[in-house]
Formats: structure tokens, C-alpha cells, sequence
């Protein structure tokens, strides 16, 4: 048997199967057996999950990040253009936000509804119910749109270079295999695989990462590492590809990550995702019934702290071994046509026979987990925002019903947009794109709603439509000037030049300056937010103490290490 096989053989599939088996048994297993220990359907436990450990939510809100846009689109753009989209993965330190700032208000939260919230309750509860509506209209647009879609696609792509396989064949076999998961395993089942692929998704990307290096160097993992950067600092004109920041014009570039604008406009959408989407923060709302505040508050705490740590890897799983793909078939090691092939060509050529199942494992779970955390979102949105509210007093098994129907719906739409998304040629870059003309009303509306007491409801339901309508009316404009890049004739195209033509990272950030003015200015004019809205984000006496007594030496030190993690990747690739 040949063990440096490039191609998939009989144990790498023997493996995979059995390994398949094996994991399906593990979340069956699991789901039966907390049922048994809620004696029937829980809508909350189906759409939330319920006091899961502080490493199982960090495992699950990582594994509810990465996607195939990673395996595909993160890898890509590193073989194309080195480090330059490391700002939008090196965001540990921003998911610390999520547990010690947003937390404890979202727990308060809680308290005050007596029931587990969802970002549009928040909303509604702060602001106004059409704020609440207009957030899971967005969100559900986003999400079919920018998310189901997208990660159907990449995967589609990400077996066809892997295997082989017709992308339809790939993209629908994933989705149908989601929607089926998702329907009947929910949230224990999501938080299960994600427990599960973490390990092996973290353990097999680092074997391709150094064994691409130890081939990259001729059997030396250092010397891999020299020539990958050399290769790497000669591309883009001689100015290379290995640095977070482009400073000078020259730098093509430039053109698309502009100084130090990059980090600000990455922020601004790391700002959104992390602390505030329903797809990340339904990982930490989870509680068992009468737990105290500060049990919560300290488990979701660690928890986002942990996902902390693995959010510094995904840069060395994806994206530097897409460098590293770039550098070998420079040499001539094996051919790559298009940048998007690049993780699926590492997996076959540089790991050995039967190490490509496992690995695989992790990859098709991965996938999976993450399609099925959006899936779970959008149900949860729907049942709670939508059908609870019309219908209210209907039984649980009712309510898990209807959000395993909206999930099929989902699973529709996905498909109908398949053949859209087919036809674009940038991908990773819309995908950005898109987040950074959403991102700057959600966080002007949920920071100015969490810290400001003068902020009132009418401001932030139209701060929200305002941003919204801004941001669609820039991404009509992307599609007409073919962002920017076409030239336009005419008086009109003369005069608004400045909103087409400006670079999208620049656009996002004067866009969020243009928001918080607004919601200040519209709250001068319209009626103060009611005492109970003030209430909500106001921390009583024992609640302060709650907050006190849920973070200790592990939570700073670990905090610190985070932080210090990434300050140390951004001086290495400044």
C-alpha cells in the first residue's frame, strides 16, 4: 500500500465511513439522553441549548465560525494575497468583549423578561418592536443570502477538489445532509459536533500546516517557514504579501486594505459578529432553570475566553497553508489552476493514507456544524421573534415543530440562491463586503442601546432603517459600477461619485461616524426611553456583585494571554 498516496484510497474511505458512524452515534446518543433528563420536547433547549460547559461553548461558538468559506475562501486568499485578510480572523480579543462587557447585559436581560432572549428581544426591549423586526428581517436576508448560501457554495467547491465530485452533487449533498441534522438534532446537536470536529478540525489543519512546511523545506519545518516567506515578500510588485498593513499608494494593495482604515473596518464587523449575532451569542444564552447569575455569567464568560484562544489558530489552519500552497506550486510540486483549490490540494498531497480520513472527518463535521448553527439561528429568529408572539400558549412540541419547518424554508431558499452565487467571482471579498455595509447600524444601535441612557427608542429603530437603507443603496450602486472599479458617465455619476467610488473599508467607517451622529441627533427630538427601558441596562447593587463574584485569576490571566496572543501575531506580520 502506497502511504504517500496524493489520492484518496480504500483506507482513507474506511476510515471516513467508519468515523461517520461513529460520530452520528455520539450525537444520537447525546440527544436521547438529554430528553430522557427533560422528559420531553424543551422549544429552549432545542433552540438554545441548556448550561452547556464553559469548553463546550467555546468549542461551539468556534466551531460556529468556521465554515467552508474558511476551508475554501480563507485558504484561497491566502495563496492570492498573503496576510492581508488576517484582521478579520485575528479577533480573539474581540470575542472578550462578548463576555465581559455584552454578557452581563444580555443576562440582565434575562432576569428582567424571565425568559432567554434573542438579539431582536433585546431590541424590542430597549428600543421599539419595529427595531426588534427590522433586526430579524436583516438577519434572516443575511443569513440565506450570506451565509447559508455562501458556505453551501465553498462547499460544493471544497469536494470538488478534494474528491472530485460534481459541485451540485457536493453543495445539495451538504445541505440536505445540514437540514436533516439540524431538524432533528437542534442545539444539543450542534453543541455535540461541534465538540466533537474541534479537535480533529484544529489537530489535522496543523498536520497540513507542518507537513507543508517539512515539504515546503525539504524535510526542515524552519526551513519551510524562510522559503514560504521569501516567496511570499517578492509577490505584489516586490512589496509582498506577508504584512497585516499597506502603507505606501504604490502597493496595489493598497487599494483594497488602505493603512491602518483595515483594522478599524475589520473591527467594526467583528464588533457586530462577535457580540451581537444571533449566530455567536446563541451559544452563550443557554442556562439550566434557577441558576444563579453569577454561575451564568462565569461559564459564558470562560466560555467566550476559550473561544478566545482558538480563534487566534484559524490564520495558521487556513490561511498560511494557503501561502504555503502557493509557495509549492511555485517550486512545481503539483499544479494549482485556481487559488480556492488550495487547502483541498494540501490535504491530498501532504498528508499520508488512512491521516486523510480522520482529517476529513473533521472537515465534513465542520461543515456541517457550521451550516447547522445558521439553520438553528433562523429558526430560532422565526419561532421566537415571529410565530411565539402570534401564537402564543401552544405547546413545546409545537414550537419545535414549527422551528424545524422554518428550517426546511431555509433549506429552500439556500438552494434558490445557489445558482446566483454561482456566478460571482469574488467571493470572499462580497462576503466582506456585504458584512461592512450591515455591520455599522447594528453596532451603533446595540453599543449606543447598552451604554447610553439618553439614547431613545425612536432613534434607534430609525438609526437601524436609515443604516439599512444606506448600506443597500451602496451595495445597488457595487453592482452597477462593478464596485467602483467601472467608469460611469453622466451628471449624476459626476456628483455621487463619492458614494460609489470611495474604497469599501473607508465607505464603512464614515458610514458608522454618519450613524452615531444620527441616533444622537434624532434622540434630541423624539421622547426619552421609559424607566424600564432604563432598567434594563442598569445594574442594581446585587447584580454588580453577581458580575463581581463571576470572574476570577483564570478568567484575567486568561483574558491577558489572549490579548497578548494577538498583539504578538500583529507585530510578527506588521
Amino acid at each position: 500500500m502506497n502511504w504517500n498516496s496524493h489520492e484518496f484510497i480504500w483506507l482513507d474511505w474506511a476510515v471516513l465511513a467508519v468515523g461517520i458512524i461513529g460520530v452520528v452515534w455520539a450525537v444520537w446518543h447525546s440527544i436521547v439522553k438529554d430528553k430522557k433528563s427533560q422528559q420531553g420536547e424543551d422549544s429552549s433547549a432545542y433552540l438554545f441549548g441548556k448550561g452547556e460547559p464553559w469548553y463546550v461553548i467555546g468549542m461551539a461558538i468556534f466551531a460556529a465560525n468556521i465554515g467552508s468559506e474558511h476551508l475554501v475562501g480563507l485558504a484561497g486568499t491566502g495563496a492570492k494575497s498573503g496576510v492581508g485578510m488576517a484582521h478579520w480572523e485575528m479577533q480573539g480579543w474581540m470575542i472578550l468583549i462578548l463576555g465581559w462587557l455584552f454578557v452581563p447585559f444580555y443576562q440582565l436581560m434575562i432576569n428582567k423578561m424571565g425568559k432567554i432572549i434573542t438579539m431582536p428581544d433585546f431590541l424590542k426591549f430597549r428600543y421599539t418592536q419595529r427595531t426588534g423586526s427590522w433586526l430579524s428581517i436583516i438577519t434572516l436576508v443575511a443569513y440565506i443570502l450570506t451565509k447559508v448560501s455562501v458556505t453551501a457554495l465553498t462547499g460544493g467547491i471544497f469536494f470538488k477538489y478534494l474528491w472530485g465530485l460534481n459541485f451540485w452533487v457536493g453543495a445539495i449533498g451538504l445541505i440536505l445532509i445540514t437540514a436533516v441534522f439540524t431538524v432533528f438534532g437542534g442545539m444539543k446537536g450542534v453543541m455535540t459536533l461541534s465538540t466533537i470536529q474541534t479537535p480533529i478540525l484544529i489537530i489535522g489543519s496543523f498536520l497540513v500546516l507542518f507537513l507543508g512546511l517539512a515539504t515546503l523545506g525539504e524535510g526542515s519545518i524552519a526551513g519551510g517557514w524562510t522559503e514560504m516567506m521569501n516567496y511570499c515578500n517578492q509577490l505584489n510588485n516586490g512589496y509582498g504579501t506577508t504584512h497585516m498593513f499597506h502603507w505606501e499608494e504604490g502597493d496595489s494593495m493598497y487599494q483594497e486594505y488602505p493603512g491602518f482604515v483595515v483594522f478599524i473596518g475589520a473591527s467594526i464587523i467583528g464588533f457586530w459578529y462577535w457580540c451581537t449575532d444571533q449566530h455567536i451569542v446563541q451559544r452563550v444564552l443557554g442556562q439550566v432553570p434557577g441558576e444563579d447569575n453569577a454561575e451564568v455569567m462565569k461559564r459564558a464568560r470562560r466560555g467566550t475566553i476559550a473561544a478566545g484562544f482558538f480563534k487566534v489558530l484559524p490564520c495558521f489552519m487556513f490561511l498560511i497553508p494557503g501561502m504555503i500552497a502557493a509557495a509549492l506550486a511555485q517550486k512545481g510540486a503539483f499544479q494549482m489552476e485556481e487559488t480556492d483549490a488550495a487547502f483541498a490540494i494540501m490535504v491530498q498531497q501532504v498528508l499520508p493514507a488512512g491521516i486523510k480520513g480522520i482529517v476529513t472527518i473533521g472537515f465534513i463535521c465542520a461543515l456541517v456544524a457550521s451550516l447547522a448553527a445558521f439553520f438553528n439561528s433562523c429558526a430560532t429568529l422565526f419561532t421566537e421573534d415571529f410565530y411565539k408572539p402570534m401564537k402564543p400558549g401552544l405547546t413545546e412540541d409545537h414550537y419545535v415543530l414549527v422551528g424545524r419547518v422554518a428550517t426546511v424554508i431555509v433549506v429552500i431558499l439556500g438552494f434558490a440562491w445557489l445558482p446566483i452565487m454561482m456566478g460571482m467571482d469574488t467571493l470572499y471579498n462580497y462576503l466582506q463586503g456585504i458584512q461592512s455595509l450591515l455591520a455599522p447600524a447594528m453596532v451603533v444601535v446595540f453599543a449606543c442601546g447598552i451604554l447610553s441612557k439618553k439614547v431613545t427608542p425612536k432613534a434607534g429603530e430609525y438609526t437601524m432603517i436609515v443604516g439599512f437603507l444606506l448600506g443597500m443603496l451602496r451595495l445597488v450602486t457595487n453592482v452597477i459600477t462593478d464596485t467602483g472599479r467601472a467608469t460611469m458617465d453622466g451628471a449624476f455619476w459626476d456628483y455621487t461619485a463619492w458614494f460609489w467610488q470611495t474604497n469599501w473599508l473607508v465607505f464603512e467607517c464614515w458610514l458608522l461616524v454618519f450613524l452615531f451622529i444620527f441616533i444622537y441627533a434624532v434622540s434630541f427630538c423624539t421622547p426619552a426611553p421609559t424607566k424600564e427601558q432604563i432598567d434594563a441596562i442598569t445594574f442594581t447593587s446585587d447584580f454588580k456583585k453577581s458580575i463581581k463574584e463571576s470572574w476570577g485569576t483564570f478568567d484575567i490571566v486568561g483574558t491577558l494571554v489572549v490579548v497578548g496572543l494577538c498583539a504578538a501575531f500583529y507585530a510578527y506580520f506588521w
